[in-house]
């Protein structure tokens, strides 16, 4: 199959047809990075939401020097909560540590919880030792989906210390919270960890009970 040139996606992404631009940016996925942001660029401002979202989280995909400051420019300004939350989660997947303090500031401030919940989730992807006690404060939110992302990151960034506090999330009447704290107690070999993972391998729901043992497996092998 003809794979469209640079000149020719740098045209479709200027057409009024709303498929061609779309069509035009999933193409840039085979292009390297340094030649695709420019391309990316054009439609960070385009008039289909669809078409800005799918911009933002390219940017994540195609790291260069550029990205960084864009997308967290975007985290800070954009009018658009949808944006926002797509600018957090692109900065997680770029894995650079100077995100930290946009994402943490982006939880504490962030009006909307979609925003708060791609913070999150991306703090747990830089995997940084410092996201520690904001992720501590997301176990309290009050959507579910916000505690589900604080206890999985809690495992990715390997929060020992916070074993205890997300213990208490192994009889949420949520199937999705056992199962992440199953998956997160895999990054964490404690002696409460391993007891509280032979307790979900018996949960009700299977998802949670393969998640315990997959988890109970890894710790093993860490300790063997």
């Amino acid at each position: 199959m003809h794979k469209p040139t640079l000149e020719q996606l740098a045209i479709q992404l200027e057409s009024g047809n709303l498929r061609d631009r779309m069509v035009a940016l999933a193409s840039l996925r085979h292009v390297p990075a340094a030649s695709a942001v420019p391309l990316i660029k054009k439609v960070l401002d385009d008039e289909s939401l669809q078409v800005r979202s799918m911009a933002v989280f390219a940017l994540g995909m195609k790291p260069t020097e550029e990205c960084y400051p864009i997308l967290v420019k975007l985290l800070e300004s954009d009018p658009d909560y949808g944006i926002r939350a797509d600018a957090a989660g692109a900065l997680g997947y770029l894995e650079d540590g100077r995100a930290l303090e946009a994402l943490v500031r982006a939880f504490y401030e962030d009006t909307d919880w979609l925003v708060r919940f791609s913070a999150a989730v991306s703090l747990g992807n830089l995997k940084d030792a410092r996201a520690y006690e904001v992720l501590i404060q997301a176990l309290d939110a009050k959507e579910v989906v916000v505690q589900q992302a604080a206890i999985a990151a809690l495992g990715e960034i390997k929060a020992i210390e916070a074993v205890p506090h997300i213990l208490r999330f192994a009889q949420s009447s949520d199937w999705l919270v056992r199962q992440r704290l199953a998956e997160a107690l895999g990054h964490l070999p404690t002696p409460k960890s391993i007891s509280a993972l032979k307790y979900l391998e018996k949960d009700s729901h299977p998802h949670v009970a393969e998640s315990a043992h997959i988890s109970s497996e890894r710790i093993a092998r860490a300790i063997a």
